[in-house]
């Protein structure tokens, strides 16, 4: 896939959805935040986040099994997109495969010293970060 501009990419949770974004020439990913999951309160922190930034695809991490199957989270996932597919005909909206994701984070920050509290709080955004980062990757090549 082509493009240029801003990529945001979400890693979706039950009760915290993670955010990252890139630059403007989709080289860098960055941790944009972590918004609450419960009562749909994240949409007011996506809708800033396409008005302050206006990315051109939005990718969120797909959670598969580790052998490949699709999970129960799937589902919930592909769901949320239909719905902002709706909201937003004129974004770009793509999975990706997210396994390893949050365990990748987690040990990221447990090699960086970073507290259990820290861990708790900005593994989601962590793992956006990621997701962002392979998506760019495989987007590049």
């Amino acid at each position: 896939m082509k493009f240029s501009g801003r990529v945001l990419a979400l890693d979706i949770g039950t009760v915290r959805i993670g955010a990252a974004i890139s630059d403007s020439l989709g080289v860098i990913a960055q941790g944009l935040g972590v918004w609450k999951a419960e009562n749909d309160e994240w949409r007011r922190d996506f809708d800033e986040a396409l008005r302050r930034y206006d990315p051109k695809v939005i990718v969120l991490g797909l959670p598969l099994r580790t052998d490949g199957r699709e999970s129960e989270a799937v589902s919930r996932v592909l769901s949320v997109v239909e719905d902002l597919r709706a909201e937003y005909p004129e974004r770009e909206f793509v999975t990706h495969d997210e396994r390893f994701t949050t365990v990748i984070a987690q040990r990221a920050m447990i090699e960086a010293d970073t507290s259990r509290r820290k861990r708790k709080r900005n593994v989601d955004k962590v793992a956006a970060v990621i997701i962002l980062e392979d998506w760019l990757e495989s987007n590049r090549q």
